[in-house]
């Protein structure tokens, strides 16, 4: 039980390392401080060492070997996040692991053994979890007045192209590996702990890369809702993020803004099966009496992000369970290794 804040190493000062972790961490100097960094970028390192009086390191080695560094934020490109945070927890050091957790199945198990051996905490950054959105979205599905819900419809799609490591295969790149995790990870929170039985399409579509660009997965398992994840950049006419069906109702909507209705089951007139020529040869057609409600988020949500650290060092310093289990985000390295073995993309395009 320590007052001081976790001293904290970020190694990569890219989009993630710097864009949302060294800004989620420098508000919240009573339970973090940021002590160091690593880049190999000289510019980036400067910037660094203004921003925060940190120590500025070339080497990974070097952040391992600082004594002054309890937590490492694995912020590096994908294809290296399993050797850096096994090498991090050998070390003594604390993990927070950007997503995807890894590049492999294997990788994954190797980091949590890692993490069991070191007795350490190894925590994967599935920021999405504290998304307002998916809460509101858990808390309607939750309460019941949606009915059974049947299928639930994840999307992130839009029309543009990408150039960068990203979309490049030996990198770990395309859509699966680098925007899915957040959706596969949130529809498997709403799946339940069942296995599910998977479909998977994927294709290259815009990328200037070899890597997909264009993902459709289906999830579904007796007694369970369908969830249908799509992630594509070659949509001109994106459909919401959300649209959930259930026997009572539905909820549809984006990050910012939901919607929801409702009918009530006694407020329904009572029907029958009833096999007789319908009234002038017409449909059946029910009076519904329809309740409605909405929700509206107009914050930051680098604030409902640093949830994930303030559970963070709840744990590292108070004992409190780990909020994001490794053994939960494997689900999520499951499933996409599932998913690249459904629809290994097609070498014509490399």
């Amino acid at each position: 039980m320590s007052p001081d804040p976790i001293r904290v190493g970020i190694a990569g000062l890219g989009r993630s390392g710097w864009d949302i972790h060294a800004r989620l961490l420098e508000p919240m100097g009573e339970q973090f401080r940021v002590v160091a960094v690593v880049d190999d970028d000289p510019a980036r390192r400067a910037e660094a060492v203004q921003r925060f009086a940190c120590q500025a390191h070339q080497r990974y080695d070097e952040v391992l070997a600082d004594p002054d560094v309890e937590l490492v934020v694995v912020a590096l490109p994908s294809f290296l996040h399993m050797p850096a945070s096994v090498d991090a927890l050998s070390a003594g050091k604390h993990v927070v692991c950007e997503k995807p957790m890894a590049t492999t199945l294997e990788e994954a198990d190797r980091m949590i053994a890692a993490a069991h051996a070191s007795g350490h905490v190894l925590t994967i950054f599935q920021q999405r979890r504290y998304n307002p959105d998916f809460v509101k979205v858990r808390e309607v599905i939750e309460s019941g007045v949606l009915g059974r819900v049947v299928e639930i419809r994840l999307s992130e799609s839009r029309f543009g192209r990408r150039w960068d490591w990203q979309t490049l295969q030996k990198f770990g790149g395309g859509t699966l590996n680098n925007t899915g995790p957040h959706f596969l990870d949130q529809a498997l929170q709403l799946f339940g702990p069942k296995q599910p039985e998977v479909f998977c399409q994927m294709d290259r579509a815009l990328t200037l890369g070899d890597a997909d660009d264009h993902l459709k997965l289906v999830l579904k398992a007796e007694g369970q809702p369908t969830i249908d994840i799509e992630i594509s950049s070659c949509d001109a006419f994106p459909p919401p993020t959300w649209h959930v069906l259930g026997t009572r109702g539905g909820l549809t909507g984006s990050t910012r803004q939901l919607r929801w209705k409702w009918v009530v089951d006694a407020e329904m007139a009572p029907r029958t099966l009833d096999l007789r020529p319908t009234p002038d040869r017409s449909y059946n057609r029910d009076q519904l009496t329809w309740h409605e409600d909405q929700w509206e988020f107009s914050g930051d949500t680098a604030e409902a992000y640093r949830g994930f650290y303030r559970d963070l060092y709840g744990t590292i310093r108070q004992g409190q369970p780990l909020a994001i289990t490794p053994e939960s985000v494997r689900r999520v390295m499951w499933l996409t290794e599932e998913a690249h073995r459904l629809a290994p993309l097609s070498r014509q395009f490399s």
